[in-house]
């Protein structure tokens, strides 16, 4: 007797089995050539293959800059959206991509999305031109026909998962053709394991193409010409009024803001390396760091939010650069007082837990404390960095457990037993707050696209945290309204009542626990 319960024929029609590329028996047979389709969450085994294919050192690399976490995994969205949105966000630099479809179709979804207005270049591939070759040949082929100094200063072709596991070779590109620059790297999901570190990854492969033009001669200045005093270059994407009150703080010293990295035009890296100091406001630009450190130029972690993070991120920024201890004291005397008077006049009052991957997060944890809030958790995606160690220290002195390399599990564990006010989070945090009858605001839309620095800093997160922790009266009539509904047998759409087999499940539950046994006991053997 047939157990299966079928409602058409459709597991009657006949499969055929084939290949739109013809017979490539032997290429699907080669150990070395990866599935297009395994993606990031097949690491160990794209890694181990990435390595056979000579990606040994970029890997190496990886796991030195950005140091793996409780997870081997990425968490959130695909790494390598963060390159893209760099290469995107530049004034005459073309973006190409080359990895499986789907990777392809998401990211410049997202990119778009996220409000890219040009188009994002791709090779397509298949197990055959994976494995001969041919793959490498077409992206030369495709830069070739791209390279128009009339339109691009410079070109970026990144390899997602699977032609880095299958070693495609970007390092063989051309450096420069027709006077356009080629610039190659591999974003592996299993290799950078955060958006915001392959941002990192860009940035740094820009910069180290930038200096090495620096050294051979002279380069293009500023469009805005050259500032008349001694730069910071700022490391970190912020709020665009962000940059203008730094320059404003470091006025005082005889200092001026310098451009922002990552930036939005090809000279501005030039400009970026003629900096007197580096300030590392986000502290995952290892690679970043590694250039400027290079071109000897020195660099100071944090950034100035509140009234505390202002005071000592003037001073060291002034040290820095040898400025009198009188001057510094000046600067800080100028902006003080008003970040004092903002931070009085909005504060926020509730407990709140804090997560994210964008690498602000301790930054904007201290600036909710300062505004009178109660933080006891804040989890970060990003690797501990030197670059934040100033502001782990402050936080944790304040009785805040800051975890690095947060998981979701961290996130969510924490949420839960703390019950906050508010849960400031990534989207899936946020929706588990929400379930629970917790009010919660996406940190990546909500809190990191405002300014946090200097006074304007000081005040732009009252309105939103109060406005959002006083909704907790509807947030309870909600939770109310939807008990019971959408979860385990109530999940779906349902006429009437569920029908419940706890039968059933009991006997899948035994048969899951033999599995188990079996298992088990096959790993003592």
């Amino acid at each position: 007797m047939k157990q299966e319960v079928t409602y058409d024929d459709a597991a009657e029609v006949e499969v055929i089995k084939g290949h739109p590329h013809g017979d490539v028996t032997r290429v699907a047979q080669d150990p070395g050539a990866p599935a297009d389709g395994m993606g990031c969450h097949s690491g160990a085994k794209l890694e181990e293959a990435a390595r056979l294919a000579g990606k040994s050192e970029v890997l190496d690399k990886f796991k030195a800059d950005y140091p793996m976490g409780p997870h081997d995994k990425p968490q959130s969205m695909c790494p390598a959206f963060g390159s893209l949105r760099v290469g995107l966000r530049m004034k005459r630099v073309a973006t190409v991509l080359s990895g499986s479809a789907c990777c392809v179709y998401g990211l410049t979804f997202v990119s778009h999305f996220y409000g890219a207005r040009r188009s994002v270049g791709y090779v397509p591939f298949n197990s055959e031109t994976l494995v001969t070759g041919k793959l490498f040949e077409d992206i030369r082929e495709s830069v070739h026909e791209l390279a128009d100094p009339d339109r691009y200063d410079a070109i970026v072709v990144t390899n997602l998962c699977v032609p880095t596991a299958s070693g495609v070779p970007l390092r063989l590109l051309p450096k420069e053709i027709n006077g356009v620059r080629i610039v190659g790297i591999d974003v592996p999901g299993f290799g950078v394991p955060t958006h915001a570190e392959a941002k990192d990854v860009l940035a740094g492969a820009m910069l180290n193409y930038a200096r090495a033009e620096v050294e051979a001669g002279p380069v293009a200045a500023p469009v805005g010409g050259k500032s008349t005093r001694p730069t910071v270059a700022l490391l970190g994407e912020m709020f665009p009024a962000d940059p203008m009150m730094i320059g404003q703080m470091l006025a005082p010293m005889g200092l001026a803001a310098g451009p922002v990295l990552p930036c939005r035009e090809w000279r501005e890296l030039y400009a970026a390396l003629d900096c007197s100091v580096v300030g590392a406001i986000h502290p995952f630009y290892v690679d970043t760091v590694r250039e400027f450190k290079a071109a000897g130029r020195p660099v100071v972690g944090s950034a100035p939010v509140g009234h505390d993070g202002t005071a000592a991120w003037l001073k060291a920024i002034g040290e820095a650069h040898g400025v009198s201890a009188k001057e510094i004291a000046a600067a800080q005397n100028a902006v003080l007082p008003a970040i004092r008077g903002a931070l009085a006049a909005t504060p926020i009052k509730g407990t709140i837990t804090l997560s994210g991957y964008e690498g602000s997060e301790l930054l904007v944890a201290r600036l909710l404390i300062e505004s009178g809030a109660e933080v006891p958790y804040v989890g970060t995606a990003c690797a501990k960095s030197a670059w934040s160690a100033d502001d782990a220290a402050w936080l944790e002195a304040k009785g805040v457990k800051v975890t690095y390399r947060a998981s979701l599990e961290d996130d969510c564990a924490a949420m839960e037993a703390i019950q906050p006010d508010l849960a400031i989070g990534t989207t899936p945090v946020v929706q588990k707050a929400k379930e629970l009858g917790v009010p919660g605001l996406y940190f990546t839309n909500l809190i990191s696209a405002r300014p946090l620095m200097g006074v304007a800093g000081a005040g732009s997160l009252a309105e939103v945290i109060n406005a959002a922790i006083a909704n907790k009266g509807r947030m309870d009539r909600m939770k109310a309204f939807f008990e019971d509904v959408g979860h385990a047998d109530t999940a779906g759409v349902w006429e009437g009542a569920p029908n419940l087999r706890p039968d059933f499940r009991a006997q899948h539950q035994k048969k899951l626990d033999k599995q188990k046994r079996a298992a088990e006991a096959a790993r003592m053997i």
